[in-house]
């Protein structure tokens, strides 16, 4: 306070002293701030000063500050958190912008002041690294401007651990975060949420990895969501809630049991320390339906079943929440080859089937659907035993015989060796084609492998037993036609159906390195009769014999009597021709 008796003392004049101050700071500092003067404590007025302000009034929508100057200053009422509750004589700082704008008007800022006090303290209490909190105030280029006591701000990649679509969501609401770099020379200062909730969730997933063990349930939040399971946020450290244990039942891709942000409470099934890993499980929180499955799906019996998907090797069929059982496509009938499951069944479809085999351990059910129906190839014994004579069609050929439909779903085979006595067949396309109606008898079942050999030379005596031994002997003539040629011999057919070999070395008396040069194919000629195999089912013939005088033949027969070189007795090789050792004619 002014001792105004002291300044009567020293003998000035208060008005003199009124008359110094309004020249030097203005009438109104004369006239209200005389006490202030005398006492050391006037503001220095300028521009850019923070001034301490006293609240007059208001003025509609600003509030009207006294600063010491010749007129007061107006501030709009945004500059003021509570603004309702401004009342005069209430004291404010404020910035002091300009002595008087163009009204005449002293130029005041609340927000500025504001600014640089809270620029002020940060620098003085806060460091990098530091944790700080504020309220989002807009979106600008390439981030979010946070108002922590002075505006800051927070890079977009900084806003959370993973990048939100719209950072727009965090305006108007409280961010914790780190400072990152702190420039006082600009007055910038760059904070980081992100780092933050790194830092956070270290400290907590280290807690966390210390507290939980194997077999606890927990609470969680799930993160994200891939095709093979789930991540779920336990509090510092996402879990994997893999797709298979998620249900007993299928589940083609985790979305259709949870969603991002769900709540949800999971099974600790494994950690890894070292890698900082959790395995957890939705499923194993109840019992598992494989526990009782034998009891409850005992092996031969009939159950029913819906078909949940197809493969290409079978149809899977649903028999409960969370047990699905494989039907092969080779269970799915007794006589049909299916190519896919599709040509008996289709997804959705009830029906009922037989367990075959259950493996608790790998949780594996073998189920049949043809084991619901009586199997036919065990009554094909009783209705075809052999010796049968059955009539069918040529349903297939393959190189080594032809398939022959007894009845639907039931094939036999009519292998090349039973089609004929004699004819030698490398192909049964010499002589069925697809579609033919034969006659063929039953030669043997095997019921186990599910067999049916046939034949059809059977239907018929076999001629090597009397009818060609008794028809053609050794020594005879006979006429022939050349039907093959081949580099060690020649085919001759002697009758429909039956075909002796002439050996290259009985072809000419003269070395013959190629059978062509004496026959021709179709070729018509009379060959002997050097042997009959019936064992071999083989005739040897020879044409140079054939073209013998009798003459030749009897010199033949003497040198044999006189010990001269003569062909030595023997067999023929496995194509019925004269081996090392030659036959005699006698």
């Amino acid at each position: 306070m002014v001792d105004h008796n002291l300044i009567q003392q020293i003998g000035v004049d208060e008005s003199e002293i009124d008359a110094l101050v309004s020249s030097a700071y203005g009438s109104d500092v004369a006239e209200g701030n005389m006490d202030s003067l005398l006492s050391g404590e006037i503001q220095n007025f300028q521009p850019g000063t923070i001034l301490q302000g006293r609240v007059v009034g208001k003025a509609g929508d600003d509030v009207v500050v006294e600063v010491g100057l010749k007129s007061e200053g107006l501030v709009n009422k945004v500059e003021f958190d509570n603004f309702e509750d401004i009342e005069a004589g209430d004291t404010v700082e404020v910035l002091l912008e300009a002595i008087e704008d163009e009204a005449g008007i002293v130029k005041l800022s609340k927000r500025k002041a504001d600014r640089i006090r809270g620029w002020e303290k940060i620098l003085q209490t806060k460091k990098e690294n530091d944790i700080v909190e504020g309220r989002g105030m807009r979106k600008i280029k390439g981030g979010l401007l946070v108002d922590i006591g002075v505006p800051v701000f927070m890079p977009a990649s900084q806003v959370d651990i993973r990048r939100p679509s719209d950072i727009g969501e965090y305006i108007g609401k409280t961010i914790r975060a780190v400072i990152l770099k702190i420039d006082e020379e600009r007055r910038n200062i760059v904070i980081s949420r992100r780092k933050l909730i790194e830092l956070e969730r270290e400290s907590a997933k280290k807690a966390l990895l210390e507290r939980i063990t194997v077999g606890d349930i927990v609470k969680g939040t799930v993160t994200n969501i891939a095709d093979f399971g789930a991540f779920v946020d336990l509090g510092g450290l996402d879990g994997l809630l893999h797709i298979t244990d998620m249900s007993w039942g299928r589940v083609n891709h985790p979305s259709e049991l949870v969603r991002i942000s769900d709540p949800i409470e999971v099974k600790i099934l494994k950690i890894d320390l070292e890698k900082e890993k959790v395995a957890l499980g939705l499923k194993q929180k109840e019992p598992s339906p494989w526990e009782s499955i034998e009891e409850k799906y005992p092996v031969n019996s009939r159950v029913r079943g819906k078909v949940v998907n197809l493969v290409s090797y079978g149809a899977f069929v649903q028999l409960e929440e969370g047990i699905e059982g494989l039907v092969h496509v080779s269970e799915m009938s007794w006589t049909t080859r299916i190519n896919h499951p599709s040509e008996v069944v289709n997804v959705g479809d009830e029906l009922e089937v037989v367990v075959l085999e259950i493996d608790k351990d790998k949780q594996e059910i073998s189920l049949g659907i043809k084991q619901t129906e009586v199997n036919p190839w065990e009554l094909v014994a009783q209705k075809y035993p052999p010796g049968t004579i059955i009539e069918g069609k040529v349903r297939n050929l393959a190189n080594y015989g032809a398939f022959v439909e007894i009845e639907p779903g039931i094939d036999g085979l009519l292998h090349v060796s039973d089609m004929s006595w004699t004819e030698k067949i490398s192909h049964p396309n010499e002589k069925f084609k697809k579609g033919d109606e034969i006659q063929c008898v039953v030669l043997d079942i095997d019921q186990q492998k599910q067999r049916v050999g046939l034949g059809v030379k059977q239907l018929s005596e076999d001629p090597w037993l009397n009818a060609i031994p008794d028809a053609y002997k050794p020594g005879m003539v006979v006429h022939g036609t050349v039907t093959k040629i081949t580099n060690f011999g020649v085919f001759v057919e002697l009758e429909p159906g039956l075909e002796g070999l002439l050996h290259i070395s009985e072809l000419s008396d003269q070395k013959i390195e190629n059978p062509q040069d004496v026959v021709k194919a179709d070729q018509a000629i009379d060959v002997k009769i050097l042997r009959v195999d019936i064992e071999e089912r083989k005739i040897g013939l020879s044409l140079k014999r054939a073209q013998w005088s009798d003459a030749e033949e009897a010199g033949e027969k003497e040198a044999k009597e006189h010990g001269g070189p003569v062909p030595a007795k023997g067999g023929m090789d496995e194509h019925g021709a004269l081996g090392t050792d030659k036959i005699s004619l006698d």
